[in-house]
């Protein structure tokens, strides 16, 4: 039996079968199919509860929108909303790149902190969603602006954080601060399922990804470092600079998958990450990123 290709959703064979009332039906192109197998990825059916981890060894390569990108890229294709958890000891500014700073000020009395402060009274998920903050259908929990209290998080306290947001959201993302000898990052590493480990264009940053993923692998945490994730940002277009292969090389062989994302100018100075305003090669790397985690949640 002949079958009918799906109609294109858009571009030039989108147009064509439009003003031929359907008589041209060329399909989806390639492009589209791929795009449509990366959302089929990422709103895969999930039991039970995952967490995956962001980490860097070094600020300011776009470890944090990676995780808001990541973050609102499964709100919008996955049928449950993820949670998003602030654990930067360094005034992490999670909430900030998602909601935009000035919407965020009215509410910053609400963090991990205050959480932890009236844990014992927070029973149900009504109690836990007055604590967190909102960008569309992506939950996000803030991190403690005030470097003494942050700083103090320790492993315990995170678990029993994650451990309250995981019995109400399948996935949660948890931004780590830079290094992993920070007091929580124990617990963190323990709770994760899988990590992102977000480098720059540039053998620095390369390097220390690399560093990173032998230091899990040394210290217990081998399943961690072989299923990772590697984000490589282009924060300033730096890559015509260097030699993007042979960085690329040297870390695609540590990992599960390497995705690179490319210079974004609306996310150029730290402002607000809205996938509207992202270009779409942007966008397609955020929704790698995401299907690859998704992919990954396995037991």
């Amino acid at each position: 039996m002949r079958t009918t290709p799906v109609p294109p959703p858009g571009g030039l064979r989108g147009f064509l079968y439009r003003i031929t009332g359907g008589a041209l039906n060329l399909g989806p192109s390639e492009a589209e199919r791929q795009e449509e197998l990366l959302e089929k990825q990422i709103a895969r059916r999930l039991e039970g509860n995952w967490n995956t981890a962001f980490l860097s060894l070094k600020g300011g390569i776009g470890k944090t929108s990676t995780t808001v990108g990541v973050g609102l890229t499964l709100a919008e294709l996955r049928p449950e909303p993820p949670c998003a958890i602030d654990a930067n000891p360094d005034a992490g500014d999670l909430v900030e790149r998602a909601l935009g700073e000035g919407a965020y000020e009215s509410e910053r009395r609400h963090s991990i902190t205050s959480l932890l402060r009236d844990f014992g009274s927070v029973t149900s998920r009504a109690d836990l969603m007055k604590y967190l903050h909102h960008a569309g259908s992506l939950h996000l929990l803030a991190g403690e602006q005030d470097p003494e209290l942050s700083d103090s998080l320790t492993a315990e306290d995170y678990r029993r954080v994650h451990a309250l947001v995981a019995r109400h959201f399948t996935v949660t993302l948890t931004d780590c601060g830079t290094g992993v000898s920070r007091p929580a990052m124990r617990g963190i590493l323990e709770d994760a399922d899988s990590i992102v480990v977000v480098a720059g264009y540039a053998v620095s940053g390369a390097k220390r990804a690399r560093d990173t993923l032998r230091w899990l692998s040394a210290h217990g945490y081998d399943r961690l470092a072989q299923g990772a994730i590697v984000v490589v940002t282009d924060k300033d277009d730096v890559s015509a600079r260097v030699d993007r292969a042979a960085i690329e090389a040297t870390l695609s062989g540590m990992c599960r998958a390497l995705v690179t994302v490319p210079h974004d100018r609306s996310m150029a100075d730290g402002d607000l990450v809205d996938l509207e305003r992202l270009r779409p090669a942007t966008r397609r790397a955020y929704r790698q990123i995401a299907a690859a985690i998704v992919s990954g949640y396995q037991r």
